[in-house]
């Protein structure tokens, strides 16, 4: 019986897959321009489900993360690293925390999921080196839906690339993550949707629309059952980027690219890879770079630390409280202990945030990096 279940979701998994050849084959035929907008958009709509669908079937018949994919949240932040076989990403985890991830001259040396912490900064960020990638992943070659599974989980990717192929390596693995719903170094447009009871489809923009129409967006809405509905575009925004938001299950994440083997590239190659500020340049077979790209790391993920001051005493700068960028003294209170908040009462801050030393602030006062805190609960 078990093995007649397993048939029939190979089934599924094969026949959603075709679907989605048959859906692209049509879009390749159909001639781009202004009357075929609303049909296009209609097809991307249909492949985003038939996407869910597939991911969804993958997973089951997977029975989760598998043998050696489930590891412990562990530390402030969570790296993964992601790429395809032997680009010296276990080699990358060793000289990063030190941790043995097995090293060979030949490809898949790495099988599950391997964690290791970096301390950097009074941070402990934790580094999962995950077994390559290969084209296809996206639709479970290779464990790869196990892999992008643990990669959505974490907070960064770092993508490790061939410094010969780099280019190339990365559009495929950009596409094999942005197929399992990780947007890489984006983030969602700001558009408002939501079913309402009647009324039809109410459809605004506060903002120009140059890449979408009002007969592309009702023919998404009717292909998503959603007759009656309000929009509100408040952003520009492509086809792909409005059913992103109504699927609402996208993972947007910051993205560093190493290339690594740079030992391989000319001078001038070097300077031209290395100009974009999403890449970073190294080698971890002569350790070129690895400093810098631990603070490069550091830096992707945006990062403050906060530290705090008893009543009466000096502050505690040997373990601070490491939060998001952007983070309140409500996230500070919660990161502490969560019943803190119903005590608070104010707040007295030293540093950048401050437009006095000390200011009084309450619950909702924005953090900056290298900030002191005093908390003043209602009991003190």
């Amino acid at each position: 019986l078990k093995s007649k279940q397993n048939f029939e979701k190979i089934m599924s998994a094969a026949d959603i897959e075709r679907k989605i050849a048959e859906i692209e084959a049509e879009m390749a035929r159909t001639q781009k321009n202004k009357a075929t907008n609303a049909h296009l958009g209609l097809l991307k709509a249909r492949i985003s489900k038939l996407k869910r669908e597939l991911i969804s079937t993958a997973t089951k018949s997977s029975g989760g993360g598998g043998d050696g994919f489930d590891v412990r949240s562990t530390g402030d932040a969570r790296v993964g690293l992601v790429g395809f076989p032997s680009v010296g990403k276990s080699t990358l985890l060793t000289l990063l925390t030190g941790v043995e991830s097995r090293a060979e001259n030949y490809q898949f040396t790495t099988l599950t999921c391997i964690p290791g912490l970096l301390e950097y900064n009074n941070a402990k960020i934790q580094i999962l080196d995950l077994p390559g990638i290969i084209e296809g992943a996206s639709k479970g070659k290779g464990r790869g839906k196990q892999v992008i599974a643990v990669a959505r989980s974490c907070d960064m990717v770092f993508m490790m690339v061939d410094s010969i192929k780099g280019d190339i390596q990365k559009k495929l693995l950009t596409k094999e993550l942005f197929d399992c719903g990780i947007r890489l170094n984006g983030k969602p447009r700001d558009i408002y949707v939501k079913r309402t009871k009647g009324g039809g489809m109410k459809i605004n923009a506060t903002v120009p629309l140059t890449k979408i129409n009002t007969k592309v967006i009702q023919s998404i809405l009717q292909s998503y059952k959603m007759h009656n509905c309000d929009v509100v575009f408040r952003e520009d925004a492509s086809v792909d980027e409005f059913i992103d938001i109504i699927e609402g299950n996208r993972r947007y994440l910051p993205c560093l690219y190493g290339y690594n083997k740079i030992d391989n590239l000319t001078i001038e190659e070097l300077d031209a890879t290395a100009s974009d500020h999403h890449n970073v340049v190294l080698s971890v077979k002569k350790n070129f770079f690895v400093d810098f790209t631990i603070e490069k790391i550091w830096e992707t993920l945006d990062m403050i630390r906060i530290y705090t001051k008893p009543k009466g005493s000096a502050p505690d700068l040997s373990e601070p409280v490491i939060l998001r960028s952007g983070s309140t003294v409500e996230d500070l209170c919660k990161s502490i202990h969560r019943e803190m908040i119903k005590k608070f009462r104010y707040c007295l801050v030293w540093g950048r945030s401050a437009k006095h030393r000390p200011q009084t602030v309450g619950i909702s006062h924005v953090l900056f990096d290298d900030d002191v805190c005093q908390i003043v609960t209602k009991d003190q």
